[in-house]
């Protein structure tokens, strides 16, 4: 699963001779602290964003050393000439007091990035200076996004983020950092502080995230059918347990099961006609005779 996550560019550096040693880790001959210039970016975070989704603090701190020597691009274009910086420090630092919507003590995680002081560089650090350029969104891979309600994969279960159940809201939690590819100036940030978008082909990711979506939604209305045709058929099981039964099954179980109890509530509750002839008018069920015509 790819995703990004929006952030922004924190402040500058002082280039000290810790931070060149750790730089000079990077590059290919020694530099020296007036060739270079060095900023601070936040990264991503661990709060819940405006797609419902969020990275853990577990997960911020398998992607840290992911994203050490990654380049610094311009929305996302793969490309070497798009190159302008380079992370070579990054950290997971708390901010107390703060909690996120998801209970944990909120934390980012930062970056530290530097580049060459040359022509073609000086008016994108003057712009980082003014704080024009100062949103960064990066990319990166995660295995799995689990379900805040029920601990299952999104994509197998009957929730739906952003949602509320019980007095509980829905998100995505992503785990388990598998890469980071990349971080990149951006124009405008798709959430405040942090958020995801869909970055590695996102046309084709949105529309398959959005039949995932209607899966999902048909799979839920499938269990809540055969729930209701569970009790018009006389299985003489208590709501909850037909629920449990339903959320174990898929698509074709829940189908196949879906048309047995059509059946059988179809034999218990057969279809009554108002109107009655040969006869029928002059005797009408005492049932139906709410409906007599």
């Amino acid at each position: 699963m790819n995703v990004t996550k929006q952030a922004g560019v924190d402040r500058g550096l002082e280039v000290d001779q810790r931070e060149l040693e750790q730089i000079n880790a990077m590059s290919r001959r020694p530099l020296n602290a007036e060739e270079v210039y060095a900023f601070a970016v936040r990264l991503c975070d661990n709060e819940v964003d405006r797609d419902h989704e969020r990275f853990p603090t577990a997960t911020l701190e398998e992607l840290a050393p992911l994203f050490v020597g990654k380049s610094g691009l311009f929305d996302h274009q793969w490309s070497a000439r798009g190159q302008t910086a380079r992370l070579y420090r990054t950290e997971l630092v708390q901010e107390p007091g703060r909690t996120t919507r998801a209970g944990e003590g909120y934390c980012y995680l930062k970056g530290c990035a530097y580049m060459l002081r040359t022509e073609s560089n000086r008016e994108l650090i003057a712009e980082i200076e003014a704080g024009i350029k100062k949103e960064v969104s990066v990319g990166c891979a995660v295995e799995r996004a689990v379900c805040s309600i029920c601990g299952e994969p999104m994509d197998q279960c009957p929730h739906e983020k952003g949602e509320n159940y019980g007095g509980a809201e829905c998100w995505a939690e992503l785990t388990g950092a598998a890469d980071a590819y990349e971080w990149s100036f951006v124009a405008v940030p798709a959430q405040p502080m942090a958020g995801v978008i869909k970055a590695m082909d996102r046309d084709g990711r949105s529309r398959l995230e959005r039949e995932a979506a209607l899966g999902r939604k048909y799979l839920q209305q499938l269990r809540q059918e055969v729930v209701r045709l569970g009790g018009l058929s006389g299985l003489e099981l208590e709501h909850g347990v037909l629920c449990r039964i339903a959320r174990a099954l898929e698509e074709p179980e829940l189908d196949a099961l879906r048309r047995s109890l059509e059946r059988q509530a179809d034999r218990n509750y057969p279809v009554q006609t108002q109107l009655h002839y040969d006869g029928g008018a002059d005797r009408p069920d005492e049932r139906d005779g709410a409906f007599r015509i």
